[in-house]
């Protein structure tokens, strides 16, 4: 009997979350660009967007804590 080490990876299944997130980020981003007036204002957009799942997260679990 040989001892054979099962070389099969599977990353598939983790690609699901990065491709939400992205999505989600491109969708906030052009939400929030469109509401900017000046360079500080496309500054925070980008901010916005990238920060928007924490803040949403924040609070959904505060509401829940009532």
């Amino acid at each position: 009997m040989k001892n054979e080490k099962c070389e099969c990876h599977h990353h598939g299944a983790n690609a699901g979350g990065g491709a939400v997130y992205g999505l989600g980020l491109i969708g906030s981003a052009v939400y929030y660009f469109q509401h900017v007036t000046t360079f500080g204002g496309g500054v925070m957009a980008v901010l916005r967007a990238i920060v928007w799942p924490a803040l949403l997260i924040y609070r959904v679990l505060g509401m829940l804590h009532m």
